[in-house]
């Protein structure tokens, strides 16, 4: 009998102007047998879209937070998602569950900066967040 190494289930966090970029990664992630969870991609018309992604969220074995100069700037729902996260977060006893991604050189969150960064903009970056990634399945 052949076993299948259960998929780790991942929630992608970006700015608006990043769906661009947030869509790659989520294209790329799965591509690795990643079960990514992005809105664009996994929310169904008539669905209360805030109740399901806080569901997403919530039954999630990682948060990637896509992290940019445009994520700061102003104020959206990922400020909600992101706090959401963190206090799940919170509750995980020496796990990792929020992985900040910076996708460009910008600064980290203040609620962020207590974590180890991956930058997905070096040569190596993707490679760091998937094995990242796979060591959270495991854990």
């Amino acid at each position: 009998m052949n076993k299948r190494t259960k998929q780790a289930r991942v929630f992608l966090i970006h700015a608006h102007d990043d769906r661009r970029a947030a869509r790659k990664l989520h294209q790329r992630l799965r591509r690795d047998s990643i079960d990514a969870w992005l809105d664009a991609a996994n929310l169904q018309p008539g669905q209360d879209w805030q109740s399901e992604i806080r569901a997403a969220i919530l039954t999630s074995d990682a948060v990637i937070v896509c992290l940019s100069r445009a994520f700061n700037k102003q104020r959206g729902y990922r400020h909600q998602e992101l706090k959401l996260a963190l206090e799940k977060a919170s509750l995980l006893v020496d796990k990792v569950f929020i992985i900040p991604a910076r996708l460009e050189d910008c600064e980290m969150p203040e609620s962020l900066r207590h974590l180890h960064r991956v930058d997905l903009f070096v040569k190596g970056g993707y490679k760091k967040l998937v094995m990242a990634l796979q060591e959270v399945k495991k854990s």
